[in-house]
């Protein structure tokens, strides 16, 4: 058995890490401050470890990526030093059945430092988003915490349509307003399962600037342009009680002049100063982009990378990845390929934190969750956090411990693979905006 070390974080709070993370943290750390030494002063001025401030000209204030890689390296050579965990905020959203499959994915996503936003669209029967509140309520650790909320107010949610960023939006400002501390904002829905712990994500991203955005894009479009930037479509989600599909009108437009279209994936990892840019728009181009897509088909797939790509304070965070390991069928069809036992290896090897597809109650995820994530059925994530003895069959996790208590294992290691290998010089800057 390895031996456990109990370290004391930057802010102040008990960090527990296995020793064999610290080397390659050590290294990985020295190599990713390397790149941005080398990286032109142009970037690095753009690159503020702090959010963006419009009202601010005190180019003192602005803290550069270098220096908090210098923090971070001295912390890491450190025994006594480790750099403070992150805060993630989640969307899980699903529609109608999709009940049980939030309460899964939540429970495997669970980690008391984190803010989560449940939402059920207003496809779903009452009965069923008074159950999700009902568990949410009734959930001891939940109560305790107070870090997740059922998003009450349902909003109609149309397949393709502007009514998924909307609602993306409503989430996000939830969040926002639930707390001002955490990071990164996640989208996911129902048909997503966590790869990794959130212990193992916890600990990588601690090394990671927080202005860092992973959102998989590309600016050549393509067939893009001639199937869903020149139609118009309407979304009735917009104005309609009921759902129904978005419909074609006759006329079409021109590609956008004023800003350049990019697309990509609809599930993505945003920074908080990213998002909050996007909501409270102190730049007028996130309302206009969001006008321009709410007669765009599949706009989740290019409102926030639009947006992103055409802001001079946002476009040199970009990381072009998803952090999903998703199957297409060949040749692709409109959905991705079901993931099921036989692509466990292969989710594994992509170093990826989430995955998606998945079929309801597919046997694949009771085999992550077994040996991946080490979850009980129908128990929360377990993680440093959890400091029952699990005597005589107990749940530990029944016990609150000190959340800033992490355990990162062997998922710790493939992702901290990924991101080192995303922000190398050979796929970091030449894959921004392009």
């Amino acid at each position: 058995m390895r031996i456990m070390k109990k370290m004391v974080s930057a802010g102040g709070g008990a960090i527990e890490r296995k020793t064999w993370i610290l080397p390659l943290s050590t290294l990985s750390i020295s190599s990713l401050f390397l790149l941005f030494l080398t990286t032109d002063v142009a970037f690095l001025s753009s690159f503020s470890l702090i959010p963006y401030n419009p009202f601010s000209s005190d180019s003192s204030e602005t803290v550069f990526v270098e220096s908090k890689f210098l923090q971070l390296t001295a912390a890491s050579s450190s025994s006594s030093s480790l750099p403070s965990p992150p805060r993630f905020a989640y969307l899980i959203s699903g529609s109608k059945g999709d009940g049980e499959r939030l309460k899964r994915t939540l429970q495997a996503l669970y980690h008391p430092l984190n803010f989560y936003a449940v939402h059920l669209d207003l496809e779903s029967p009452p009965a069923e988003r008074m159950e999700l509140e009902k568990y949410v309520r009734e959930e001891d650790v939940f109560s305790k915490v107070g870090n997740v909320v059922v998003m009450s107010k349902a909003n109609l949610v149309t397949y393709k349509g502007p009514t998924m960023v909307a609602n993306t939006l409503h989430a996000a400002a939830i969040l926002l307003r639930k707390s001002a501390e955490w990071d990164w904002f996640i989208n996911l829905s129902a048909s997503d399962y966590p790869l990794v712990t959130q212990d193992d994500l916890l600990h990588t991203f601690s090394y990671l600037p927080r202005d860092l955005n992973f959102i998989e894009h590309t600016s050549n479009i393509g067939w893009k342009e001639f199937q869903r930037a020149r139609p118009i479509i309407i979304d009735p989600g917009l104005y309609a009680s009921n759902k129904s599909d978005v419909f074609w009108v006759s006329q079409r437009r021109s590609v956008p002049t004023s800003f350049k279209l990019f697309t990509g994936s609809a599930w993505m990892v945003l920074s908080r100063s990213f998002m909050e840019f996007c909501i409270w728009g102190w730049d007028n181009l996130p309302r206009r982009v969001l006008m321009y897509y709410a007669n765009f088909i599949s706009s989740p797939e290019g409102y926030f990378h639009t947006v992103i790509c055409n802001t001079k304070e946002f476009r040199n965070t970009t990381v072009n990845h998803d952090l999903h390991y998703i199957a297409w069928d060949n040749p692709p069809k409109q959905h991705p390929h079901n993931l099921g036992l036989n692509d466990t290896q292969m989710m594994i090897d992509s170093n990826a934190p989430f995955a998606r597809k998945f079929k309801r109650d597919d046997p694949v995820l009771d085999k992550i969750d077994a040996e991946l994530l080490g979850r009980s059925k129908g128990a929360l994530l377990p993680g440093g956090w959890c400091s029952g003895d699990g005597q005589n069959g107990s749940n530990p996790c029944s016990v609150l411990g000190d959340p800033s208590v992490l355990r990162p294992g062997p998922g710790a290691m493939r992702l901290e693979h990924l991101t080192v290998d995303l922000l190398s010089h050979r796929k970091f800057r030449p894959r921004q905006c392009r």
